[in-house]
């Protein structure tokens, strides 16, 4: 609401100023500039233009009234369909069409039909004493003029419409109109047409103007230099802010359009919901989005099939070692909860996932008669578990193109490092040891300790807990057990402080 009494405010503004400027400003100079006269008939002649202004006024509002309705009954209505929706967004793109349509009929003709017909009486009653030719120049001048605050208007309405489109789109998202919306997307006013009208309009106005007013003032004197500087200055000014706005609106969507590129570069891909535009770049925001929404599809599809591949992974895993399957899987949902206290953000959260259900992957190159052997291990069968990080990680470098999984390497390599720097493969310590390896290693450990095996029986939680408080600061870091224990005691209510530490 706030928005549509905001926009009628600058529409008002803009007509006003475009009215006054056009009208009032050129008009009024020019006649009063250029008609050699007498006082009285000028006078007179002022009255006319005040009288028809007055119709033209009464005219116009009514022609407003009717284009705006349908916006309005949006904005007022307590209940609307899709279909006045539609209605509402479609006006909204066209009226800077539709003013320009008020400014030539109402405006032109209510103005100018008036006038003359008033000067022309006047004059048959010889009550004004000019010759009936300057009804012609005056009509030529009022069209000349009509078409001066019509460009003018165009191009303000098209930036004074803008944020009640935005507003507009907006109630659409919300009800759901998502297809109505796309459907207001066309090229309303060709680009090409509005830079070759504009163009030829600030390029021809001058030589018009200064030619009509020359018929009308035949003869120049030394004294009269003054209006040929006026004629000049109000040509360089609107041929100047002429081609201020134009190059303004050109200028705006294009550095919008190049702001989004830039975030593609960056693989920020965030599609341009408010397409509020009437031209081309309607159709190059379009064109934008349905790019976006196809490099969306590409990465979803590329996240499905590495998952696909991870789930073919751990199955294959899971098939060789039946004690692997839930442990990647509790080791997984474990570290996600310590990735949580330490308020990791989504992505990392996702990615620490799902480094933490390959961790294992590895032990896929490890001999049957070494995995899944029941006893104790040998020296030499340790070395060959001891392989199974690098291995795995080698595995996943297989992966193309590797930035799908580069950032779950460290994470499945160094998950059997100590922070004392007694662990494997490479002997890491501290804060050496990759943040997901330092998560990971909590979490394998933990369920390791407190899972059944075919030579042994998992320990109880208050045991596990005990030795992870006790390899503090030597085989695990301080913080995750810390955030691990808290987790814990949320999960095992009969845990406390007093019986664990």
């Amino acid at each position: 609401m706030t928005t549509y009494k905001r926009t009628l405010l600058y529409l008002f503004r803009n007509y006003m100023i475009g009215s006054l400027i056009a009208v009032v400003g050129v008009g009024s100079t020019f006649m009063t500039m250029t008609l050699d006269v007498m006082k009285s008939d000028l006078y007179l002649l002022l009255f006319v233009q005040f009288f028809s202004l007055i119709i033209m006024f009464i005219f116009e509002y009514r022609a407003f009234q009717k284009d705006i309705s349908p916006i309005r009954n949006l904005f007022f209505s307590p209940h609307f369909s899709e279909q006045q929706f539609y209605f509402a967004l479609v006006q909204a793109k066209r009226f800077p069409l539709l003013t320009v349509r008020r400014i030539f009929i109402p405006h032109f003709l209510g103005l100018s039909v008036p006038a003359v017909v008033m000067t022309t009486v006047l004059i048959y009653k010889r009550m004004l004493d000019i010759p009936y030719v300057y009804i012609l120049y005056a009509l030529l001048g009022a069209f000349l003029i009509a078409s001066l605050h019509a460009v003018l208007e165009f191009f303000l309405t098209v930036q004074a419409m803008k944020p009640l489109i935005r507003e507009i789109i907006q109630i659409g998202r919300q009800n759901g109109w998502t297809e109505a919306v796309g459907a207001t997307n066309a090229v309303y006013v060709p680009i090409k047409l509005q830079l070759q009208l504009s163009v030829l309009f600030i390029g021809t106005f001058p030589i018009i103007l200064f030619v009509l007013a020359s018929e009308v003032k035949t003869t120049l004197s030394t004294a009269d230099f003054g209006w040929v500087f006026m004629v000049l200055c109000i040509s360089v000014a609107f041929s100047f802010f002429a081609a201020h706005i134009l190059a303004k609106e050109i200028e705006s969507p294009i550095q919008e359009l190049y702001k989004s590129m830039k975030g593609v570069q960056v693989e920020s891909f965030e599609m341009i919901y408010d397409n509020v535009y009437i031209d081309e770049f309607s159709e190059l925001t379009n064109g934008f989005n349905h790019m976006v929404e196809a490099i969306l599809g590409r990465e979803e599809k590329n996240k499905q099939l590495l998952d696909s591949f991870i789930t073919v992974m751990v199955t294959a895993l899971d098939a060789r070692d039946a004690y692997t399957a839930g442990h990647s899987l509790r080791v997984a949902t474990y570290s996600l909860e310590i990735g949580k206290r330490l308020r990791l953000p989504e992505e990392q959260l996702q990615k620490l996932y799902k480094s933490a259900i390959l961790h294992d992957i590895g032990k896929i190159g490890i001999p049957d008669a070494v995995l899944l052997k029941d006893g104790r291990l040998t020296n030499e069968e340790f070395a060959w578990i001891k392989k199974h990080p690098v291995l795995g990680e080698n595995i996943l470098r297989q992966v193309q193109p590797i930035e799908e999984v580069k950032d779950l390497l460290p994470g499945i390599r160094s998950h059997h490092e100590r922070i004392d720097g007694k662990g494997y493969p490479d002997g890491l310590q501290g804060e050496q040891i990759p943040l997901f390896g330092r998560i990971i290693a909590v979490a394998d450990a933990f369920d390791a300790m407190t899972s059944d095996r075919t030579y042994r029986k998992g320990m109880n939680v208050e045991k596990a807990v005990s030795i992870l408080l006790g390899g503090k600061g030597t085989q695990w870091d301080a913080e995750m057990v810390d955030h691990f224990v808290d987790y814990l005691k949320e999960q095992h209510s009969h845990i406390y402080p007093e019986r664990v530490g």
